[in-house]
């Protein structure tokens, strides 16, 4: 297993210690192995959305915890091809995208409709597969930044994937165009079956106030993951909280003083926790993301943020670049620490 205090360094005590006080676990639905009965069969959700959710959670080393890992490469769109696979070209063939997924041990793999349809065939039944719909492709000029639909969820359904993925831009002046297109795919994908994951990201110049970046703040984050909640993402990917005031500083929209007196501190593992709470107290699984390779320092922030994500009753981590920017063996050693968090009995809920 993992040292993960010693990973963790001089914040071992601070963020393995911590207590939430504001909202309190006991007013969460917390992962768990019982979760789908516990809390989902409460849903509208059809008996064939269970069992694909069910799929994801029976799958990898995380099987039968609750909890998830999952590796999403669509940064060859997101991102370019170059600057996503230049570092490690094995990466350039889709094979070689899902084995990392299998011998990472992840719960699942998210990928583009080339990178999954490619090795479909070979692969669909032996790991969960989620198709993500739509992408800010970056070979426009000048730069756009807005998600366009890449693919139709009969696509996924076809090729075999047990759920479909889709980014909003909340807060940018695409975005109400794409919550009713996500919103109509996810009825869609409901409809056939399959589960639905909302990448909430925001995205506005105005949300960088006086040198700090608000699209990482904990107010604003977690008002997205309350919408993508209410699109019935049945799992909301978010970055992790880095700072909060989001509203008071852009001077926009709508909070409360108790939003910052008393549910939230500056302490990490409260602000993720205030993004649990705005995922209908956890009903949606929260997964926060992994974010881009540093080198060295790989290991220990992908640790860190799985910590943070389980103590605050998070559902677990969706780390991409950390993993496949590196040799294959790497790679899975990190995926495989992440996933220790979620093992580890010690690491328990603040």
């Amino acid at each position: 297993m993992t040292d993960i205090a010693a990973l963790l360094g001089s914040d071992a005590d601070n963020l393995l210690g911590h207590t939430c006080q504001g909202v309190h676990r006991d007013s969460l639905h917390l992962p768990g192995p019982d979760f789908i009965d516990r809390v989902m069969a409460a849903s509208d959700r059809s008996p064939a959305v269970l069992r694909n959710l069910q799929a994801f959670f029976n799958h990898g080393r995380l099987a039968g915890t609750g909890y998830l890992s999952l590796l999403p490469v669509d940064q060859g769109i997101e991102h370019s091809a170059g600057a996503s696979f230049a570092p490690n070209p094995l990466y350039f063939d889709p094979a070689n995208i899902v084995e990392l997924a299998l011998e990472g041990g992840c719960n699942g793999v998210a990928s583009t409709l080339g990178v999954l349809s490619s090795v479909a065939r070979r692969y669909a039944h032996r790991i969960p597969m989620m198709l993500k719909l739509n992408h800010n492709e970056t070979l426009s000029y000048p730069a756009i930044y807005d998600q366009t639909l890449f693919a139709e969820v009969e696509q996924a359904h076809d090729m075999g994937c047990v759920a479909v993925g889709a980014t909003i831009y909340f807060g940018s002046h695409e975005s109400r165009r794409q919550i009713m297109e996500i919103s109509e795919a996810f009825e869609r994908a409901h409809q056939l079956g399959m589960v639905t994951v909302l990448w909430a990201y925001l995205r506005n110049p105005a949300f960088k106030q006086d040198g700090s970046d608000y699209h990482v703040a904990a107010d604003l984050t977690s008002q997205a993951n309350h919408l993508a909640a209410t699109l019935k993402a049945d799992i909301v990917k978010q970055k992790l909280p880095e700072n909060n005031g989001g509203y008071r500083a852009v001077g926009f929209g709508h909070t409360h003083d108790k939003v910052y007196d008393e549910l939230t501190t500056d302490h990490p593992i409260d602000l993720a926790r205030y993004q649990v709470a705005n995922c209908f107290m956890g009903r949606a699984g929260l997964i926060n993301s992994g974010g881009g390779s540093k080198g060295h320092s790989d290991l220990g922030e992908a640790v860190r943020t799985a910590v943070i994500n389980k103590r605050a009753g998070g559902m677990g981590l969706i780390s991409g670049r950390k993993a496949f920017q590196k040799p294959m063996a790497e790679g899975v050693e990190l995926l495989h620490a992440i996933q220790d968090v979620y093992l580890d009995n010690r690491v328990t809920v603040a």
